[in-house]
């Protein structure tokens, strides 16, 4: 019989009882923590210092409907047609805006757009044009055009010539406007323009 240097220990065997007191303690340590589990989150951003051009507009206020107003395009004897519209708090003052992209209806050709903003009276709810951002003479379509963040964009494809029929725009222009004392300011971004 070979001895060990290591006297044997009573708690190195395991009995059946060792099983149920290890399981008993893992099921109470599990009952435990559901018990002891922390509250629900309850943190919330700290409201920052908004400016005018991101303030949201109030859910319940509905944007001034493109089909409630005759906007300033010379269509003759043909209609008005909206071809896109997009609505945001543009101005800051809590109201949504519709910016309204419109043509004459035309059976053939690209008629040229008009790109107006429309605004609702406080109260009132009928819609009027408040600002022209693109003129329907100036000969160009609108591509690419949104509402985010208080600011619009858009790609204007327009003519390198006034000899250049009205299918084949050669020129395309990102803009962007935003609201600024009182009017719409445009700008390019740098590289911008493309032919």
């Amino acid at each position: 019989m070979q001895s060990s240097a290591v006297p044997e220990l009573a708690h190195t065997h395991t009995r059946p009882i060792h099983w149920v007191a290890t399981a008993t303690a893992v099921a109470g340590v599990v009952a435990l923590s559901g018990l002891l589990q922390p509250g629900a989150a309850t943190a919330a951003q700290t409201p920052g210092p908004q400016t005018p051009r991101t303030k949201s507009a109030p859910a319940h206020i509905a944007p001034p409907d493109p089909a409630d107003v005759e906007f300033p395009i010379d269509c003759g004897p043909g209609r008005a047609v909206v071809k896109k519209e997009a609505a945001g708090d543009l101005d800051g003052d809590g109201r949504p805006e519709t910016v309204a992209v419109v043509h004459c209806d035309a059976s053939m050709g690209t008629p040229p757009d008009g790109m107006y903003v429309l605004s609702g009276t406080a109260g009132a709810g009928a819609a009027r044009v408040v600002a022209t951002l693109v003129d329907p003479e100036d000969r160009t379509n609108v591509d690419d055009f949104a509402v985010r963040d208080g600011e619009i964009t858009a790609a204007l494809l327009g003519y390198s010539s006034s000899d250049l029929p009205s299918c084949c725009p050669d020129v395309r222009e990102s803009l962007k406007w935003h609201w600024d004392n009182g009017v719409f300011v445009r700008s390019t971004p740098f590289g911008a323009r493309s032919v």
